[in-house]
């Protein structure tokens, strides 16, 4: 199998998180992007990213900060430096050797910036969602920019896989990316819900969260079949049979 997850905005760079041990695969189209930002003004990227006037001086700086070399002073491992919701459900913290070799091969995490990092990939310090409308030479935003490459980057992946399947853990604005009629392989998708006042609904700040926990789930456990991540049990989820389908697991709690 093969897991992606979205990115999160919060990030820590800091020289407690581990050095990157690779160059992001679309390292080169990265810089594309960034010299298109490093020409907006902070007006321009306020209005883009509809960022208070912090966070615009904030990535303002980052754009403009941003190296085509990477270096320990710069650059941390993708999966440390993420810091959002679904990283903190992933833990990576306490991930070791074997753990982190078998993120290697089965966890990506989609990227506006990026296109698609592995865990221990250089990453700079950035804010581009997917979802943002950046005018470039394929289009007017980032799905025409990335275009198939991350479809064909996957596929390529889920081809070297045992028993290939797609993993979609990622929120609908960076899973929009994928163009899924393209994908070659099974494709899984997860629901997580949970009771509230006796209704059963979904709650976006603990769904993040438990996407990461999955993640966790499978790489803790080494786990690569369908059939396994029905024994998902973290956080009190339980998977929910009378909900599911073959394409859709749905967990409760």
């Amino acid at each position: 199998m093969l897991i992606i997850v979205s990115p999160s905005k919060r990030l820590d760079l800091s020289d407690k998180q581990p050095n990157g041990k690779a160059m992001p695969k679309f390292h080169k189209r990265s810089l594309e992007l960034i010299n298109i930002l490093k020409d907006k003004t902070r007006e321009d990227i306020k209005g883009l990213m509809k960022l208070s006037d912090n966070l615009t001086e904030l990535n303002y700086e980052r754009y403009h900060a941003y190296s085509n070399k990477f270096n320990v002073k710069n650059s941390k491992a993708a999966m440390y430096a993420f810091q959002g919701d679904v990283f903190q459900g992933l833990a990576p913290e306490d991930f070791g050797e074997s753990e982190i070799e078998f993120a290697e091969n089965h966890f990506r995490v989609l990227s506006g910036l990026y296109g698609l990092l592995k865990p221990m990939d250089k990453m700079q310090a950035y804010r581009l969602e997917m979802g943002t409308r950046l005018n470039n030479d394929q289009g007017t935003n980032l799905y025409h920019f990335w275009g198939d490459q991350i479809t064909d980057e996957i596929n390529k992946l889920l081809k070297n896989i045992d028993d290939p399947f797609l993993v979609n853990l990622a929120s609908n604005e960076y899973y929009e990316v994928v163009n899924k009629s393209k994908i070659k392989y099974p494709i899984l998708n997860f629901t997580f819900k949970e009771y509230r006042d006796g209704k059963l609904k979904f709650i976006s700040f603990n769904a993040k969260k438990a996407r990461g926990l999955m993640s966790r789930f499978i790489i803790k456990n080494n786990i690569r079949n369908k059939e396994d991540l029905k024994g998902f049990d973290l956080e009190d989820y339980t998977y929910e049979s009378n909900l599911s389908s073959d394409i859709e697991y749905v967990y409760v709690r």
